[in-house]
């Protein structure tokens, strides 16, 4: 299977605040990128939006930088695949949808490839959730 991993999950493996429920959520979904057949797809304001946190979490002394590098080094062997394609998209198909769903432009760059690909949404975010829902996106439910 193949999905769009929003960035709210994927900082959820590294960081603590995240409640009980949105944590279990985030580490199905990286089960499920364990499995042979699945694979994550994300827009490229997913990278900035990783290192932006890392950064950010670092400076305010919630994570080291070991505990960074070894979070990306579960990032690089995890299989996860950057649209190429997002840039193309960001004054035109994601601009609209932002406005549509009255969403940031790096949140509805993921709805947008959602869209665009076909794929589920993996998101802990409640505003892309809602948007999500009412562009007929489906989210991943991880069994």
């Amino acid at each position: 299977m193949r999905f769009v991993l929003d960035a709210s999950v994927t900082l959820s493996w590294l960081l603590k605040g995240a409640g009980t429920g949105a944590k279990a959520y985030a580490f199905d979904v990286l089960n499920l990128l364990g499995l042979p057949e699945n694979q994550a797809d994300v827009p490229v304001t997913w990278a900035l939006e990783v290192s932006n946190v890392l950064a950010r979490s670092e400076a305010k002394g919630l994570v080291t930088q070991a505990q960074s590098e070894a979070f990306l080094e579960l990032l690089q062997a995890t299989p996860i695949s950057v649209d190429p394609a997002t840039a193309a998209h960001a004054l035109s198909d994601t601009l609209h949808v932002a406005r549509r769903y009255r969403l940031s432009s790096y949140d509805a760059s993921y709805l947008e490839l959602a869209l665009r690909q076909g794929l589920a949404l993996a998101t802990l975010d409640a505003d892309l959730q809602r948007a999500a829902d009412r562009a007929g996106v489906a989210q991943v439910k991880p069994a």
